[in-house]
């Protein structure tokens, strides 16, 4: 079967996009930097024949943006949905085809395919699997889908704070074994901006 990737994406709308980190450097800066994050995950991310990468993107109307287009076929661009996001997140485990699903952030600029690649093998011996950050969140949650989502997944989450996956790993069932892939970290602010420039440099 297929292995699936998603990308869950917000269309780089000046002043609609990485908000904290625009209170800080400017609404111009912060949408530019999210934009070349963006682009450059599609593109690391689309070419791998490992895996096919499907966009689900917000709002549910900007599936034409000139962000992803040439980057991944129209047919494999989805709209988020309704809901928390939560919700939103458990519609691509639910609706795509069989095989194997990963689902990741926008904006972890020190993301790479090894990373991906890593996450799905743990999906080889795993139902569940998640990327931590640093901060208490996570940044990738996959699935092996050879039996239904627990449906208490993504149930009563603390989202944006410290205790995302602590949260989130409290509601899946026993019977479901989980495995835990490489800890990556988003770019909230200026402070997380410049370790990543650093880090980088």
């Amino acid at each position: 079967m297929k292995r699936h990737l998603v990308i869950f994406a917000r269309a780089p709308q000046t002043g609609r996009v990485k908000r904290r980190l625009a209170g800080e450097i400017g609404l111009t800066a912060a949408a530019r930097f999210y934009r070349a994050t963006l682009a450059g995950q599609i593109r690391r991310l689309a070419n791998d024949r490992r895996w096919t990468v499907w966009l689900f993107v917000t709002p549910d109307d900007s599936l034409a943006h000139p962000a992803w287009r040439g980057a991944v076929p129209r047919s494999r661009r989805k709209p988020q949905g309704a809901g928390d996001l939560g919700q939103r997140m458990k519609l691509p485990f639910q609706v795509l085809p069989p095989g194997p699903v990963v689902l990741v952030g926008s904006d972890i600029p020190a993301m790479r395919p090894g990373h991906i690649a890593r996450a799905f093998r743990l999906l080889g011996r795993h139902d569940l699997v998640f990327g931590p950050a640093s901060d208490g969140g996570f940044w990738l949650v996959g699935a092996r889908r050879t039996k239904p989502l627990p449906r208490s997944l993504f149930a009563g989450v603390r989202w944006s704070t410290a205790h995302a996956l602590v949260d989130t790993l409290a509601g899946i069932p026993e019977r479901f074994s989980t495995g835990l892939a490489d800890t990556l970290d988003d770019v909230d602010d200026a402070h997380d901006l410049q370790r990543f420039a650093n880090a980088a440099g």
